[in-house]
């Protein structure tokens, strides 16, 4: 560990029996990064900014919150309008919400495009899944806590699911979720709960992802291991100058809509209080949960043994299967894809598979907006298909089959290499 750079008494005498500030000086000052890190790398500091804000608006956000149907939706009202800045608060959790996930996403599609899954990053690819499962469960929860048209069907929808589940498990399932035999004031609270615990869940799986990146270090644009000292330079101040620029584009982009569109995102029926007997149109969940919501819709068919009549698996649960197995597959990516090189930049077959990834993906976000209904329920069925064949033919076929292109020596080769180009053309 590298030594205290400081004069302060105190803080020498605190840092020798607690070793709170050198430790910080270690991980976040002197860390050796690779020298190549483009912006795609700011996506991650980015997250953790952002589950700060998330967690200090949504506890000022609790102060002011009654769980409790009957005043649930009016206390939200009251907090909009009658709490110093309690519209500023709100606004700020409920897009940073929306703003969370497009960060995190981002930041989950530049390591597929450049390894960061492959060895000896799994536990590290491992923990990031964990990360964004715990964010659906705590964002779902949070949805429904408005007490909105939107929030009750969508709980009611979602919750029921779980019925599926077959030997009678489901039942008691969804009967333990709700608190009894319908979505009322038991679920509101157990939500309510829920959604303030897990934050802190997930800051504790934070610590331990950067734990895990700190082991073998960042992945870089090449996808290959730092040779020495001339391929990694300190992360502060040449890192934290790029993290504080890329946090002030964000920021911006962040304000426009919390000052200018802060319901863009959103679903206007939310501002309706609930009402069990009147069902929405259309009922549909927040748009980070779209690709999935078109996955449990994408099976319309029972699975069934041919020519008996004998069914193995129900639409429904065929539904619930799809949809967790999408997520559920992404932990066993390092061991899909066995390819030796990591990056795209060598892998050319891989990045034309990847984009078309990436397409299926927007396909089904758009295709769960849309009613259940043709030609929507086809196109989502053939996106869906297209994602599982990815992950479970594609790769494996690409890692025997793929010719990836010869890898440069070392992280500052490329760079020595084009500067003595430059050199030559002058």
């Amino acid at each position: 560990m590298s030594g205290l750079k400081t004069n302060n008494r105190a803080v020498k005498w605190l840092d020798s029996r607690l070793p709170i500030v050198s430790t910080m000086n270690h991980h976040l000052v002197d860390y050796p990064a690779p020298r190549n890190l483009n912006y795609l790398w700011n996506f991650g500091s980015l997250a953790g900014i952002v589950l700060v804000v998330m967690i200090v608006t949504g506890i000022l956000l609790a102060m002011q919150y009654t769980p409790h149907v009957d005043h649930a939706f009016d206390s939200v009202e009251r907090i909009m309008r009658d709490v110093n800045y309690g519209w500023l608060v709100r606004y700020i959790h409920m897009n940073g919400a929306s703003f969370f996930f497009i960060v995190v996403y981002a930041h989950m599609l530049r390591g597929l495009y450049y390894g960061s899954y492959k060895a000896p990053r799994e536990v590290l690819w491992g923990l990031g899944v964990i990360i964004l499962l715990l964010m659906m469960a705590t964002a779902f929860m949070g949805y429904v806590l408005p007490w909105g048209q939107m929030s009750f069907w969508g709980a009611t929808v979602i919750t029921n699911l779980f019925s599926a589940i077959p030997w009678g498990i489901g039942d008691a399932l969804v009967t333990w979720l709700w608190g009894g035999f319908s979505v009322d004031n038991p679920t509101l609270n157990r939500f309510f709960a829920l959604h303030y615990l897990l934050p802190f869940v997930i800051v504790a799986v934070v610590f331990l992802h950067l734990w895990a990146l700190h082991a073998f270090g960042s992945n870089n644009p090449l996808g290959i291991d730092a040779k020495g000292p001339q391929d990694k330079i300190p992360f502060h101040p040449y890192y934290t100058v790029k993290d504080m620029f890329g946090l002030g584009v964000f920021l911006i982009i962040f304000a426009a809509f919390v000052f200018y569109a802060p319901n863009y995102m959103g679903h206007p029926d939310n501002y309706i209080e609930a009402n069990p007997l009147v069902t929405p149109a259309h009922i549909v969940p927040e748009w980070y949960f779209l690709p999935f919501y078109a996955m449990l819709r994408a099976i319309t068919f029972d699975i069934s043994i041919p020519f008996t009549g004998i069914v193995l698996i129900e639409a429904k649960l065929g539904g619930v299967l799809v949809m967790f197995g999408s997520i559920i597959l992404l932990f066993f990516l390092p061991w899909l894809d066995s390819s030796p090189v990591r990056s795209a930049r060598f892998r050319p077959l891989y990045k034309q598979f990847f984009w078309l990834l990436v397409i299926a993906a927007v396909v089904l976000g758009y295709v769960g907006a849309m009613p259940p209904e043709q030609p929507w329920v086809t196109v989502g069925q053939i996106a869906t298909a297209y994602y599982f064949i990815h992950f479970l033919i594609i790769l494996p076929l690409l890692s025997k089959l793929e010719r990836p292109k010869p890898l440069p020596a070392s992280i500052s080769e490329p760079v020595l290499r084009s500067g003595n180009q430059s050199t030559e053309k002058a």
